[in-house]
């Protein structure tokens, strides 16, 4: 199935591009703003180099519904101290809901599947109702606007219900995964102090029951500021009383009086009040709490799902994400656009590898996400979904999760259908978005990212600052867009949100993702330019794995990197430096393993370790995590590292030859951003 880089592999009929929402949005402009733009590509570069023009449309576009107006678009001397629609307010949960108006009766909102739980649906209706219910029982609890609440979840109707409710009254939202070990939760939700928490007895996955009461007390425990647990049985769901003292159990809080669409009132906030806290982790300290408001959130996601995942009023979303990943996010926002959504929690191979196109089949979705891993265990098996389920429905795919391959792409249109908009798509937690995405008027190509987004002034950098074309650098954002985060949470001065992302281009937006972007706007992501792993779509900081690993008594430093591989896949090698008289055996590593599972989750447990004379530092103390992962994805230790700047230079020598031996894991060809 081999295909080269950048093959055409479809282009959209007039038809489907004509009744794209782009093309609406353009016919708009034409009509409204005198503004007319021959193609995709004039209209993004329109959308840089005149930003408070392109997001003060949108506003006018989408009919954004505020209490008072904005002073300006944008204001602000630096990137970083860039703010929006200062002076209005507004709420991120009413827009959610608002399709709920003009609905019909019975019209679903959210398809949703579980291990344990039947194919269901509920209604725009129902949603509406419940999320009013609980949102005006939060209130009688005493949550006030600002207060945090957090979640320890599955994907589950019920979360996405307390998840609009909070936000409806202005409350602060923070989620993570029923998966995550505790301490690996409380040391993201004990940064924000929440007063509330829903909570649930465990999660279902790959037929197998995880209980999670014990994790739900450690948790509890370690949360010091809480004065309300709600929680859900999930596994059991027999009702019983909760195994928390003073809990409330999610019927109670769930069936108060009802409250009309019209009568219930919103907590509408200005720019500087948070919406959510989601979470990423670093190389040092504990996981960066990333604060974003809401008026940035809510233009951003209205833009991304009507124009780059053309979405509107009949569509139906689904992507397989748990709650703890920004994904579930981005599922959810969705519901902007009027369309409908799938929410499955469980394994997405249990019972059988095509489970998911079933589940899609079934809700007729219209757009669905999918991993390029998915897609190499896919192919691996020899399946063919486009001949065994009806995906009639489908009208797009995105890719996402980890850098596509041009394999990846001829795949969808071989095996699931021929006539199919096959997207990818690149940004980040740090945004609750993305820089790189998809045009339904533009053509396929494979492997390669259809185009830089809307708004998002991105582009590729040497070392040195220069833009490139064809050659692979930094991702950069050089312009302000409104997803930004507005701080990390708890952080002096903005010092971590700058050295994060402000501190190698002063004033510019560096990622930490290599991209290249070609001559025709096309653009391919290369994996991580910095030490955060990539585990699957989820970025996870080498802080929490040492951390954890440190602590176990036979071990005196540690190294853990991420390669990105052919075919979407990964190797996470962890390399161990033992205290004097321990040998790494089936023993330690088991109990490492264990432990990572435990206290973080599955994603933090490594591949293989290896024992290691020394680990490699700088001479600033830093560990050298970016070298030593440049080191085996096929670079050259000129390329990669200077001895000189190494406080122990002959330490790189185990990996050198490591790297030149190991058949561990399938090396990929040297990238092409090794010339650099």
């Amino acid at each position: 199935m081999s295909v080269a880089e950048g093959a055409l592999l479809w282009t959209p009929s007039a038809e489907f591009a004509g009744r794209s929402q782009i093309a609406r949005y353009l016919r708009w402009l034409r009509a409204e703003r005198g503004l007319d733009f021959a193609d995709y590509e004039a209209l993004r570069a329109w959308s840089v180099d005149q930003p408070e023009a392109f997001w003060d449309s949108l506003w006018a576009y989408f009919e954004i519904m505020a209490e008072g107006r904005y002073e300006r678009v944008l204001e602000g001397s630096t990137m970083q101290d860039a703010r929006w629609f200062t002076g209005a307010r507004v709420n991120y949960a009413e827009h959610l809901l608002r399709h709920e108006a003009q609905a019909a009766p019975d019209e679903t909102a959210i398809h949703h599947l579980t291990e344990n739980r039947p194919l269901s649906r509920m209604s725009w209706q129902e949603l509406g109702r419940q999320v009013r219910i609980v949102a005006m029982r939060l209130r009688a609890l005493g949550i006030r606007p600002g207060d945090r609440i957090v979640s320890y979840m599955p994907n589950v109707p019920e979360t996405t219900v307390a998840m609009l409710a909070s936000m409806a009254i202005g409350a602060v939202w923070s989620s993570a995964a029923p998966e995550f070990g505790t301490r690996t939760v409380v040391e993201r939700f004990a940064q924000i102090e929440p007063k509330l928490i829903f909570a649930c007895d465990g999660y279902r996955f790959g037929g197998k029951d995880f209980e999670r009461t014990k994790e739900v007390r450690q948790i509890v425990a370690g949360l010091p500021t809480l004065k309300h647990v709600v929680w859900l049985d999930y596994l059991k769901a027999d009702g019983a009383t909760p195994p928390i003292d003073g809990a409330i159990r999610w019927q109670d809080l769930s069936s108060g009086p009802e409250v009309s669409r019209t009568g219930f009132r919103y907590e509408r906030v200005g720019s500087a009040h948070p919406l959510w806290v989601m979470f990423s982790s670093g190389t040092t300290g504990l996981p960066k709490a990333i604060t974003h408001n809401h008026v940035g959130q809510l233009i951003e996601h209205l833009k991304l799902t009507t124009f780059h995942f053309n979405l509107a009023p009949g569509g139906v979303m689904f992507f397989h994400s748990t709650t703890g990943w920004t994904m579930y996010n981005l599922l959810v926002s969705a519901l902007l656009s009027g369309a409908a959504i799938v929410q499955y929690d469980g394994s997405p191979v249990h019972p059988g590898l095509d489970f998911l196109w079933s589940l899609a089949a079934a809700t007729r979705a219209t757009n669905f996400g999918a991993s390029p891993t998915f897609v190499q265990m896919m192919e691996k098996a020899g399946l063919k979904p486009g001949e065994k389920f009806d995906l009639s429905a489908l009208e797009a795919v995105l890719v996402a999760g980890a850098p596509s391959t041009p394999e990846t792409f001829k795949w969808f249109y071989d095996n699931v259908k021929p006539d199919l908009w096959v997207t990818s798509q690149s940004g980040g937690t740090e945004v609750g978005s993305a820089f790189v995405g998809a045009s339904p008027t533009l053509p396929v190509h494979a492997g390669e990212i259809q185009a830089r987004c809307l708004g998002m002034d991105v582009r590729s950098w040497s070392d040195e600052g220069r833009d490139l074309v064809d050659e692979v650098g930094e991702l950069v954002c050089v312009k302000p867009f409104p997803s930004m985060p507005i701080h990390f949470w708890n952080d002096e001065g903005g010092k971590r949100y700058h050295e994060a992302y402000f501190d190698v281009f002063p004033g510019v937006w560096r990622h930490g993702d290599f991209i290249k972007i070609n001559a025709r706007g096309g653009c391919y992501i290369y994996g991580r330019s910095d030490s955060t792993l990539n585990r699957f779509g989820v970025r996870i900081g080498t802080a929490e794995i040492y951390r954890t690993v440190e602590q176990v008594e036979e071990v005196a430093d540690s190294l853990v990197v991420c390669c990105e591989l052919d075919g979407g896949n990964f190797f996470m090698p962890l390399f161990l430096k033992l205290k004097p008289g321990f040998a790494l055996d089936d023993a330690l590593e088991k109990r490492i393993a264990q432990k990572l599972k435990s206290d973080c989750s599955p994603r933090h447990v490594p591949d293989r370790m290896y024992a290691v004379e020394q680990i490699p530092y700088t001479l600033t103390g830093k560990k050298m995590e970016v070298p030593v992962r440049k080191i085996l994805m096929g670079w050259t230790l000129q390329k990669a590292a200077s001895r000189d700047a190494m406080a122990n230079p002959a330490s790189i020598d185990w990996y050198l030859s490591f790297a030149a031996t190991t058949e561990d894991y399938q090396r990929p060809g040297r990238p092409s951003g090794a010339k650099r």
